[in-house]
């Protein structure tokens, strides 16, 4: 049974990476309609609150239900990891390549094992550091060199986006010690959307929606098919794995852009893509084979 529930878990993270993955196929016509990266993920935020609120309208209103006392952690969650992130990556697009954004972001799983080893005394085993470093290899392969010299505040905000992304799996991880995914979910978006409320100009993302169905559509897809259904799905599959585990199965993600960019927009395949697509697949299978689970059962 418990060897069952690692395999639902894993699954469950390496279908949220997958659904992450595909994000450039809907945001980049919402960016092409005249919309800036922070009311794009204003719009990510708003439909996974709204979303949410309707999931648990229907199937469990007494998942509205939390303390006072843990307020502060979903707003951690929310404003530290979910907007934190997303503005340091999109300062570090601004100021470098995408490819050497992309390589500093995904930094992410080193915090989440040093940081899970500390917190939650997560033994950091051989498997775990070889899955780490193939999944990171992989993905500065298929984010190209990332040529170019980058400055000071580059760096800082690029590490900036590695710690907010990681930061979900540490709070979210004591956060689903005290209350059910869903409620999780529900109030970290919705903390996250009010905080984006006062920068993202409303008004314009409304007109560019009413403007034409193709961007409400992609704005719909945005929200449900590559953010809400992946953080249900990486949320629900946390609750029964480690944390840093987790954070390394997530580079999926990567591998899923790449092709997706290949399959959709006609992108090259180089061969450094190739391979580090077969690296970051390499991780994941290292990762789950036979006695890499084991140590999650006693979280199941």
């Amino acid at each position: 049974m418990g060897e069952h529930k690692n395999r639902k878990a894993a699954a469950q993270i390496l279908a949220a990476g997958t659904g992450w993955g595909i994000i450039g196929v809907f945001s980049r016509p919402l960016s092409a309609a005249g919309l800036n990266v922070i009311q794009i993920t204003a719009i990510r935020c708003l439909i996974v609150a709204a979303g949410m609120a309707l999931i648990l309208l229907i199937r469990d209103r007494s998942q509205f239900r939390i303390r006072l006392r843990d307020l502060p952690l979903f707003a951690g969650i929310g404003i530290l990891s979910l907007v934190f992130f997303n503005v340091c990556y999109f300062l570090t697009i601004q100021q470098a390549t995408l490819a050497a954004a992309s390589i500093l972001l995904y930094t992410a799983p080193f915090f989440v094992l040093l940081a899970s080893a500390f917190l939650f005394h997560e033994p950091v085993t051989p498997r775990k550091l070889a899955a780490l470093f193939l999944a990171f290899g992989g993905c500065v392969l298929v984010s190209g060199s990332g040529g170019g010299r980058m400055g000071a505040a580059a760096i800082l905000t690029g590490i900036g986006s590695g710690i907010g992304y990681g930061l979900y799996s540490i709070l979210g991880s004591v956060a689903l010690k005290r209350c059910r995914p869903f409620t999780m979910v529900f109030y970290a978006f919705l903390i996250a959307a009010a905080a984006l409320l006062p920068f993202c100009r409303p008004a314009e993302i409304g007109a560019v929606l009413a403007a034409g169905r193709p961007a409400l559509v992609c704005a719909l897809a945005l929200g449900l098919v590559s953010t809400l259904l992946p953080f249900l799905l990486y949320t629900t599959g946390l609750q029964k794995m480690e944390a840093g585990r987790a954070a390394v199965l997530a580079f999926a993600e990567p591998m899923v852009a790449a092709l997706s960019g290949i399959v959709v927009f006609q992108e090259a395949l180089t061969w450094q893509s190739a391979l580090g697509i077969a690296l970051i697949f390499g991780a994941i299978v290292l990762l789950n084979r036979g006695g890499g689970a084991q140590s999650s059962d006693r979280r199941s």
